[in-house]
């Protein structure tokens, strides 16, 4: 099976500091898979470069064969840490927006998600709370019918009662040919969601391995394992 992403030593520096240091690994299709670290791992840095918004140092990154870019856009659904949303629009204008750029966008899904999420489309951003505002980038994010899926922090702002039907939408809402990179510090919210688990330290990848295997060597959870790593 072709993997759907492939990054080979793949380095970015910012003068002499070095936030990704030789990361190599692949993503199957049909995978979940964890990104986790402190802050300053490199996390976002990685993130931005697969989404075509950030240009590597050196090394390689290749989505379903591709290098990031132009071509590379119209596969890849990016949610970002921060919003980059006009406050002014209402929700069913970002609908409209979406729909007219991105041919995979699914108008049905958007709608159905924020009527499940309690948002109206004839609110405005300015007028939503941050946690609000966290669910309609994700609901924007997940109505694409994307190969890769790369979300920066997806659950950070929003309540605990959401956060399940939240982690249910990112379980069903993408196919079997499709796999789903997830930058996260609520590690014990995701875990149980999570096919594989990638390890960042400070630009380094220290580990990598489905999250069942870590389970069964490290005899803990991951994210009892997470705190162990850091802590050291």
């Amino acid at each position: 099976m072709t993997p759907i992403l492939t990054c080979e030593h793949l380095t970015k520096t910012y003068g002499i500091f070095c936030a990704l240091d030789d990361v190599s690994f692949t993503i199957e299709p049909g995978k979940i898979v964890g990104l986790l670290g402190e802050n300053g791992a490199g996390k976002s840095t990685l993130l931005k470069i697969l989404a075509g918004m950030l240009t590597k140092t050196s090394g390689s990154a290749q989505i379903a064969g591709n290098e990031p870019g132009v071509l590379t856009k119209s596969y890849v659904s990016y949610l970002p840490d921060k919003s980059y949303l006009q406050e002014w629009m209402k929700l069913s204008d970002l609908f409209t927006l979406f729909s007219g750029f991105f041919a995979d966008f699914d108008l049905q899904k958007a709608q159905g998600m924020a009527k499940d999420l309690g948002l109206s489309e004839k609110a405005r951003l300015k007028a939503m709370s941050k946690g609000m505002q966290e669910k309609v980038h994700l609901i924007l994010t997940m109505s694409r019918r994307a190969k890769l899926y790369l979300l920066d922090e997806p659950i950070g702002g929003v309540d605990p009662a959401a956060r399940d039907y939240i982690l249910d939408t990112i379980l069903t809402n993408f196919s079997e040919d499709a796999s789903i990179l997830i930058s996260t510090h609520m590690i014990a919210d995701v875990e149980q969601i999570l096919d594989e688990a990638i390890f960042l330290k400070q630009g380094k990848l220290i580990l990598h391995a489905p999250v069942d295997e870590l389970r069964e060597t490290h005899h803990q959870s991951v994210d009892a394992l997470f705190r162990e790593v850091y802590r050291s």
